[in-house]
Protein backbone atom coordinates (compact mmCIF):
# COMPACT_ATOMS: atom_id res chain seq x y z
CA UNK A 1 0.00 0.00 0.00
CA UNK A 2 1.41 3.45 -1.23
CA UNK A 3 2.08 5.22 1.52
CA UNK A 4 2.24 9.01 0.31
CA UNK A 5 -0.49 11.07 0.66
CA UNK A 6 -3.19 11.23 -2.57
CA UNK A 7 -3.50 14.97 -2.31
CA UNK A 8 0.37 16.14 -2.84
CA UNK A 9 1.35 16.53 -6.33
CA UNK A 10 3.55 13.81 -8.54
CA UNK A 11 7.31 14.15 -7.52
CA UNK A 12 9.32 14.36 -10.98
CA UNK A 13 11.68 12.11 -11.13
CA UNK A 14 15.88 13.17 -10.53
CA UNK A 15 18.61 11.88 -12.12
CA UNK A 16 21.14 10.21 -9.87
CA UNK A 17 24.27 12.65 -9.44
CA UNK A 18 27.36 12.09 -11.58
CA UNK A 19 30.23 10.46 -10.58
CA UNK A 20 33.40 12.66 -9.44
CA UNK A 21 36.03 13.13 -12.15
CA UNK A 22 38.99 11.29 -11.77
CA UNK A 23 41.86 13.71 -11.05
CA UNK A 24 43.99 13.63 -14.14
CA UNK A 25 47.67 12.08 -13.16
CA UNK A 26 50.74 14.53 -13.27
CA UNK A 27 52.64 14.27 -16.20
CA UNK A 28 55.39 12.97 -13.85
CA UNK A 29 53.67 10.01 -13.27
CA UNK A 30 52.54 9.29 -17.06
CA UNK A 31 55.83 9.39 -17.91
CA UNK A 32 57.72 7.34 -15.38
CA UNK A 33 54.77 4.69 -15.33
CA UNK A 34 56.42 3.20 -18.84
CA UNK A 35 59.74 2.85 -16.83
CA UNK A 36 59.07 1.43 -14.18
CA UNK A 37 57.26 -1.46 -15.95
CA UNK A 38 60.60 -1.70 -18.28
CA UNK A 39 62.59 -1.69 -14.70
CA UNK A 40 60.28 -4.48 -13.54
CA UNK A 41 60.65 -6.89 -16.47
CA UNK A 42 64.38 -6.21 -16.06
CA UNK A 43 64.38 -7.51 -12.65
CA UNK A 44 62.33 -9.97 -13.63
CA UNK A 45 64.76 -11.66 -16.32
CA UNK A 46 67.96 -10.82 -14.06
CA UNK A 47 66.38 -12.30 -11.35
CA UNK A 48 65.60 -15.94 -14.02
CA UNK A 49 69.38 -14.73 -15.08
CA UNK A 50 70.81 -15.03 -11.82
CA UNK A 51 69.12 -18.54 -11.59
CA UNK A 52 70.67 -19.50 -15.09
CA UNK A 53 73.99 -19.07 -13.80
CA UNK A 54 73.94 -20.88 -10.95
CA UNK A 55 72.59 -23.83 -12.18
CA UNK A 56 75.43 -23.71 -14.84
CA UNK A 57 78.13 -26.22 -13.02
CA UNK A 58 74.65 -28.47 -12.38
CA UNK A 59 74.11 -28.15 -16.18
CA UNK A 60 77.95 -28.82 -16.74
CA UNK A 61 78.00 -32.00 -14.43
CA UNK A 62 74.45 -32.64 -16.67
CA UNK A 63 76.50 -32.63 -19.99
CA UNK A 64 79.45 -35.06 -18.27
CA UNK A 65 77.42 -37.35 -17.07
CA UNK A 66 74.60 -37.48 -20.35
CA UNK A 67 77.81 -37.86 -22.95
CA UNK A 68 78.87 -40.81 -20.66
CA UNK A 69 75.70 -42.55 -20.83
CA UNK A 70 75.49 -41.81 -24.57
CA UNK A 71 78.89 -43.17 -24.72
CA UNK A 72 78.28 -46.59 -23.00
CA UNK A 73 74.94 -46.72 -25.04
CA UNK A 74 77.33 -46.61 -28.10
CA UNK A 75 79.81 -49.15 -27.16
CA UNK A 76 76.81 -51.23 -25.83
CA UNK A 77 75.86 -51.82 -29.78
CA UNK A 78 79.38 -53.45 -30.29
CA UNK A 79 80.66 -55.12 -26.73
CA UNK A 80 77.21 -55.19 -24.25
CA UNK A 81 76.40 -53.54 -21.58
CA UNK A 82 79.02 -54.80 -19.05
CA UNK A 83 81.44 -54.03 -20.69
CA UNK A 84 80.76 -50.99 -21.89
CA UNK A 85 79.89 -49.55 -18.64
CA UNK A 86 83.57 -50.45 -17.52
CA UNK A 87 85.27 -49.29 -20.71
CA UNK A 88 83.35 -45.76 -20.37
CA UNK A 89 84.50 -45.93 -16.37
CA UNK A 90 88.10 -46.46 -17.38
CA UNK A 91 88.65 -43.33 -19.69
CA UNK A 92 86.96 -41.55 -16.54
CA UNK A 93 89.81 -42.61 -14.67
CA UNK A 94 92.14 -41.48 -17.30
CA UNK A 95 90.49 -38.26 -17.72
CA UNK A 96 91.05 -37.61 -14.26
CA UNK A 97 94.47 -37.88 -14.36
CA UNK A 98 94.27 -34.94 -16.92
CA UNK A 99 91.94 -32.91 -14.83
CA UNK A 100 93.56 -32.80 -11.70
CA UNK A 101 97.04 -32.26 -12.79
CA UNK A 102 95.25 -29.18 -14.57
CA UNK A 103 94.37 -27.90 -11.04
CA UNK A 104 97.83 -28.35 -9.19
CA UNK A 105 99.01 -26.38 -12.43
CA UNK A 106 96.74 -23.70 -11.91
CA UNK A 107 94.86 -24.29 -14.84
CA UNK A 108 90.95 -24.20 -14.91
CA UNK A 109 89.75 -26.97 -16.81
CA UNK A 110 86.17 -27.32 -17.71
CA UNK A 111 84.04 -30.90 -17.02
CA UNK A 112 84.74 -33.69 -19.31
CA UNK A 113 83.21 -34.63 -22.81
CA UNK A 114 83.18 -38.18 -23.90
CA UNK A 115 82.58 -38.77 -27.52
CA UNK A 116 81.60 -42.26 -28.92
CA UNK A 117 84.44 -43.92 -30.67
CA UNK A 118 86.45 -40.63 -30.13
CA UNK A 119 87.36 -41.11 -25.93
CA UNK A 120 86.87 -37.88 -23.90
CA UNK A 121 89.02 -34.72 -23.79
CA UNK A 122 88.77 -32.30 -20.78
CA UNK A 123 88.64 -28.94 -22.26
CA UNK A 124 90.93 -26.01 -20.97
CA UNK A 125 91.94 -22.43 -22.07
CA UNK A 126 95.97 -23.52 -21.78
CA UNK A 127 97.72 -26.76 -20.97
CA UNK A 128 99.75 -24.27 -17.73
CA UNK A 129 102.30 -22.53 -20.61
CA UNK A 130 105.00 -24.28 -20.62
CA UNK A 131 106.04 -27.06 -22.56
CA UNK A 132 106.95 -29.13 -19.35
CA UNK A 133 103.50 -28.07 -17.59
CA UNK A 134 102.06 -29.57 -20.89
CA UNK A 135 103.52 -32.62 -20.44
CA UNK A 136 102.75 -33.34 -17.13
CA UNK A 137 99.35 -33.04 -17.68
CA UNK A 138 99.53 -35.06 -20.66
CA UNK A 139 101.41 -37.81 -18.69
CA UNK A 140 99.17 -37.96 -16.11
CA UNK A 141 96.21 -39.37 -17.93
CA UNK A 142 97.90 -42.19 -18.59
CA UNK A 143 99.33 -42.56 -15.75
CA UNK A 144 96.41 -42.56 -13.67
CA UNK A 145 94.67 -44.78 -16.16
CA UNK A 146 97.33 -47.09 -16.12
CA UNK A 147 96.74 -47.48 -11.98
CA UNK A 148 92.72 -48.20 -12.92
CA UNK A 149 93.60 -50.52 -15.48
CA UNK A 150 95.80 -52.35 -13.07
CA UNK A 151 93.29 -52.15 -10.50
CA UNK A 152 91.18 -54.18 -13.22
CA UNK A 153 93.44 -56.58 -13.58
CA UNK A 154 93.92 -57.52 -9.54
CA UNK A 155 90.49 -57.95 -10.14
CA UNK A 156 90.76 -60.43 -13.18
CA UNK A 157 93.75 -62.71 -11.26
CA UNK A 158 91.91 -62.92 -8.26
CA UNK A 159 88.22 -64.13 -10.18
CA UNK A 160 90.35 -65.40 -13.47
CA UNK A 161 87.28 -64.58 -15.03
CA UNK A 162 87.71 -63.68 -18.88
CA UNK A 163 85.61 -60.13 -18.90
CA UNK A 164 87.77 -58.99 -16.56
CA UNK A 165 90.89 -59.75 -17.93
CA UNK A 166 89.74 -58.31 -21.37
CA UNK A 167 88.39 -54.85 -19.74
CA UNK A 168 91.91 -54.85 -18.61
CA UNK A 169 93.75 -55.27 -21.62
CA UNK A 170 91.89 -52.51 -23.28
CA UNK A 171 92.33 -50.17 -20.40
CA UNK A 172 96.30 -51.08 -21.07
CA UNK A 173 95.84 -50.89 -24.85
CA UNK A 174 94.04 -47.52 -24.76
CA UNK A 175 96.73 -45.78 -22.47
CA UNK A 176 99.56 -47.44 -24.62
CA UNK A 177 98.06 -45.73 -27.85
CA UNK A 178 97.39 -42.78 -26.15
CA UNK A 179 101.36 -42.44 -25.66
CA UNK A 180 102.26 -42.45 -29.34
CA UNK A 181 104.04 -39.43 -29.87
CA UNK A 182 101.48 -37.62 -32.10
CA UNK A 183 99.25 -34.18 -31.74
CA UNK A 184 96.88 -33.80 -29.84
CA UNK A 185 97.75 -37.79 -27.96
CA UNK A 186 99.30 -37.94 -24.72
CA UNK A 187 102.21 -38.65 -26.14
CA UNK A 188 102.49 -35.70 -28.20
CA UNK A 189 101.86 -33.63 -25.45
CA UNK A 190 105.28 -35.25 -23.49
CA UNK A 191 107.33 -34.70 -27.02
CA UNK A 192 106.83 -31.00 -26.78
CA UNK A 193 108.91 -31.22 -23.15
CA UNK A 194 111.28 -33.90 -24.69
CA UNK A 195 112.01 -33.59 -28.22
CA UNK A 196 109.12 -31.92 -30.75
CA UNK A 197 110.64 -33.24 -33.77
CA UNK A 198 108.98 -36.98 -32.59
CA UNK A 199 106.02 -35.52 -33.46
CA UNK A 200 107.11 -36.12 -37.17
CA UNK A 201 107.55 -39.86 -36.10
CA UNK A 202 104.38 -39.96 -34.16
CA UNK A 203 102.51 -38.69 -36.99
CA UNK A 204 104.10 -41.70 -39.20
CA UNK A 205 103.05 -44.34 -37.13
CA UNK A 206 99.44 -43.18 -37.37
CA UNK A 207 99.49 -42.87 -41.26
CA UNK A 208 101.18 -46.36 -41.29
CA UNK A 209 98.53 -47.63 -38.61
CA UNK A 210 96.21 -46.32 -41.47
CA UNK A 211 97.37 -48.26 -44.29
CA UNK A 212 97.68 -51.56 -41.99
CA UNK A 213 94.14 -51.74 -40.30
CA UNK A 214 91.95 -48.78 -42.20
CA UNK A 215 90.07 -47.84 -39.51
CA UNK A 216 87.55 -44.80 -39.70
CA UNK A 217 88.90 -43.26 -36.54
CA UNK A 218 92.28 -43.73 -37.16
CA UNK A 219 91.82 -41.92 -40.04
CA UNK A 220 90.15 -39.18 -37.86
CA UNK A 221 93.18 -39.33 -35.97
CA UNK A 222 95.44 -38.91 -39.07
CA UNK A 223 93.67 -35.72 -39.71
CA UNK A 224 92.98 -33.98 -37.04
CA UNK A 225 96.92 -35.04 -35.77
CA UNK A 226 98.09 -33.81 -38.96
CA UNK A 227 96.56 -30.70 -38.61
CA UNK A 228 97.74 -30.26 -35.12
CA UNK A 229 100.97 -30.68 -35.71
CA UNK A 230 101.33 -28.24 -39.05
CA UNK A 231 99.98 -25.58 -36.64
CA UNK A 232 102.08 -26.32 -33.43
CA UNK A 233 105.63 -26.88 -35.62
CA UNK A 234 104.56 -23.34 -37.56
CA UNK A 235 104.13 -21.35 -34.84
CA UNK A 236 106.98 -23.07 -32.87
CA UNK A 237 109.37 -22.35 -36.41
CA UNK A 238 108.10 -19.31 -36.62
CA UNK A 239 109.57 -17.42 -33.49
CA UNK A 240 106.12 -16.12 -32.53
CA UNK A 241 106.17 -13.77 -29.55
CA UNK A 242 106.65 -16.42 -26.02
CA UNK A 243 107.85 -19.45 -28.08
CA UNK A 244 111.12 -19.86 -27.48
CA UNK A 245 110.72 -19.70 -23.46
CA UNK A 246 107.59 -21.96 -23.71
CA UNK A 247 109.71 -24.57 -25.04
CA UNK A 248 112.60 -24.03 -23.01
CA UNK A 249 113.08 -27.38 -20.91
CA UNK A 250 116.17 -27.39 -18.49
CA UNK A 251 117.82 -31.38 -19.05
CA UNK A 252 117.16 -32.65 -15.72
CA UNK A 253 112.97 -32.12 -16.09
CA UNK A 254 113.31 -33.61 -19.99
CA UNK A 255 114.84 -36.22 -18.49
CA UNK A 256 112.74 -36.67 -15.76
CA UNK A 257 109.73 -36.32 -18.99
CA UNK A 258 111.59 -39.10 -20.84
CA UNK A 259 112.24 -41.05 -17.89
CA UNK A 260 108.15 -41.37 -17.29
CA UNK A 261 107.32 -41.86 -20.73
CA UNK A 262 109.59 -45.10 -21.24
CA UNK A 263 108.66 -46.19 -18.27
CA UNK A 264 104.45 -46.08 -18.68
CA UNK A 265 105.49 -47.74 -21.87
CA UNK A 266 107.43 -50.77 -20.46
CA UNK A 267 104.65 -51.18 -18.26
CA UNK A 268 101.74 -51.07 -20.51
CA UNK A 269 103.17 -53.55 -22.41
CA UNK A 270 103.68 -55.88 -19.78
CA UNK A 271 100.26 -55.00 -18.18
CA UNK A 272 98.85 -55.89 -21.53
CA UNK A 273 100.83 -59.21 -21.62
CA UNK A 274 99.54 -60.40 -18.01
CA UNK A 275 95.83 -59.76 -18.95
CA UNK A 276 95.87 -61.29 -22.06
CA UNK A 277 93.91 -64.34 -22.64
CA UNK A 278 94.10 -66.71 -25.45
CA UNK A 279 90.39 -67.09 -26.37
CA UNK A 280 90.95 -70.49 -28.61
CA UNK A 281 93.27 -72.12 -25.54
CA UNK A 282 91.01 -70.64 -23.26
CA UNK A 283 87.65 -71.60 -23.82
CA UNK A 284 88.88 -75.41 -25.68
Amino acid sequence: MDSTPNWLPPQPATDPPPPPRARPQPWWRRALAPLLVAGALLVNYAAKLKGLLLLLPKLKVLSTAGSMLVSVAAYALIWGWSFAAGFVALLFVHEMGHYIQMRREGVKPSWMLFVPFLGAAVGARSLGGSALAEARIGLAGPVLGSLGAAAVLAVALVTDEPFWHALAFTGFLLNLFNLLPMLPLDGGRAMAAMSPWMWWIGFGLVVVLVFLVPNPILILIAILGGFELYRRWRARRSGEEGNPAYYRVKPAHRLAVGGVYVGLVALLALGMDASFVDRTSHFG
